[in-house]
């Protein structure tokens, strides 16, 4: 298939251009872009050689990339071109809830209102729109309603249920890579024909339609073969594995990723434990949070942890060194502290827990607190708490952690959680590092010829936090490609016709070819 445009895209909302590599991928040509931080503008361009400012405009006392100056429909304002598709990671704001309000309507006031607005201008082909899980919870039942009856009320066929997906649940073959990122998709065709009506010729925006392109329940094959397994993502054998997927660079040196002494003392303190709590009980940890500060509820504890030492710092490894226990004196029995009962369940039960733990425990424990120095001013609250989730993982310098509010949170080194914008990078245990720049673009799908030029690290790690992932994308608009070949391939219009095709002809690996043929816009440190 030649890899000149067949289709025309509009990118709103663009970010670095996810959406933007899935479609030109599938062979469409960007006509429109437009996304509002300047920093991620930045990349899009030197990417892409497209500058997402949309029209350009700075007139009314706005900027370029500000998708309100171009599209207004009470404004009459239309500076967006036609197009045959269009991609849109908005974000999700609260519409309306006056009786008086229909479809668009209620929208008003927000961006998915201009999304309307340029739907309603154009009416392009298909509509691709991704958001957070959370736009199909409760708080959000009436903005998904309008969304819906908005779309049915342009003409476009669409399902009432979301469809679900995250790139951890394709195989690398079909475009997944290991992270857990939960996204709602909505794709629609252009089909007035099919759009479901009350009997008053009312807009039905109940009724389910069509099914949802894909599902956090599908699975899929291990590989191409015939008879090959399905894939299970956190498979002991045959699921995802961080050190030997080919993301992750095999080094421990990677410029700016290292950890600080204090960081790598909170891990080496609760790795001991690990190791600790498996000698002295027989058993993994269990999946619940340790909280050490709760171990002082126990009177006995507190009294000797009053004169814990501090432990010295190595300026020859940059760790910390354990004390000894030479001055520790152990108590022969602890008395267990009462629980309030007004305290809600959650919090009943993790004390409850960790109360048992320790009693079983108390004098391995209590001379593991000494040696690292946990109740000194070198452990601040947040990281006296350890939740483990890591299942039968040995130690915790093998899991992949993230150090949050509520503590260091361990996981298998299967997959990634979700990159976020505003939290700590991943800590990679078996490497002693956080994640890379580079490794969270290829989390995210992009190769490695993709640049992020004149920009601090911390923006990069916001941009991907931001940002789609690439084979969640492709395969989410080929399946809704299959799910609407036969109305795309009935349609007048030429590009319609060709993604009918495309469905079947764009295959992942060809997806994969072509991304891995990409070159950016500019020359610049391919950083």
């Amino acid at each position: 298939m030649p890899e000149t445009p067949r289709f025309t895209f509009i990118d709103l909302f663009a970010g670095i251009g996810g959406f933007h590599a899935a479609m030109k991928a599938f062979g469409g040509e960007c006509v429109y872009a437009v996304e509002i931080d300047k920093q991620a503008a930045n990349v899009y361009a030197a990417n892409w050689g497209h500058a997402p400012n949309g029209a350009g405009q700075d007139h009314l006392g706005g900027q370029a990339g500000d998708i309100t100056l171009d599209a207004d429909a009470d404004l009459d304002v239309m500076n967006v071109p036609a197009h045959d598709v269009l991609c849109a990671g908005f974000p999700c704001q609260p519409f309306s809830k006056s009786g008086a309000q229909r479809g668009m309507d209620e929208a008003r006031g927000t961006l998915f209102f201009n999304i309307a607005s340029i739907i309603k201008a154009h009416h392009p082909s298909v509509v691709l729109l991704e958001n957070v899980r959370n736009l199909i919870g409760p708080r959000h039942a009436h903005e998904w309603e309008v969304i819906i009856r908005t779309l049915r009320e342009e003409g476009y066929h669409v399902s009432a249920q979301p469809a679900i997906f995250s790139p951890h649940l394709l195989p690398a073959h079909l475009g997944g890579t290991p992270q857990v990122r939960e996204r709602v998709f909505i794709t629609a065709t252009l089909a007035p024909h099919l759009v479901p009506r009350l009997e008053n010729g009312i807009v039905d925006a109940e009724t389910l339609g069509p099914d949802p392109v894909a599902s956090m329940k599908d699975r899929f094959a291990l590989n191409d073969s015939s008879d090959a397994p399905l894939f299970v993502p956190g498979g002991p054998e045959d699921g995802w594995n961080l050190l030997d997927d080919g993301l992750l660079d095999d080094s421990h040196n990677v410029p700016g990723c290292d950890l600080t002494p204090s960081e790598r003392l909170w891990i080496d303190a609760w790795n001991d434990f690990t190791l600790l709590m498996r000698e002295v009980t027989g058993e993994q940890l269990k999946g619940f949070p340790y909280w050490a500060d709760c171990w002082l509820d126990f009177p006995e504890a507190n009294r000797a942890m009053r004169f814990a030492p501090t432990p010295a710092f190595d300026p020859a490894t940059g760790r910390f060194t354990s004390a000894n226990t030479g001055e520790l004196k152990l108590p022969e029995k602890v008395t267990r502290p009462k629980i309030a009962e007004d305290l809600p369940a959650w919090k009943q039960s993790h004390l409850r827990r960790n109360y048992d733990a320790f009693e079983a425990s108390f004098k391995d424990i209590l001379a593991w607190a000494w040696r690292w120095g946990v109740y000194t001013a070198l452990f601040p609250a947040s990281r006296r708490k350890l939740e483990w989730q890591a299942q039968d993982t040995k130690c915790l310098w093998d899991t992949v952690m993230h150090l949050r509010p509520s503590g260091i949170r361990a996981k298998r080194a299967t997959y990634l959680p979700a990159l976020v914008a505003i939290t700590q990078t991943s800590i990679i245990g078996p490497l002693e590092r956080r994640i890379s720049p580079r490794e969270t673009a290829r989390l995210q799908g992009l190769p490695d010829s993709f640049i992020f030029p004149d920009q601090p690290d911390s923006a990069t790690y916001k941009q991907m936090g931001n940002g789609v992932a690439v084979g969640a994308v492709q395969h989410v608009f080929r399946q809704h490609l299959l799910r609407d070949q036969e109305i795309l391939d009935c349609s007048d219009v030429p590009a319609a016709r060709y993604l009918a095709r495309a469905a079947t002809e764009v295959t992942p690996e060809l997806v994969h070819s072509r991304l891995a043929k990409h070159r950016p816009a500019c020359a610049s440190q391919n950083r």
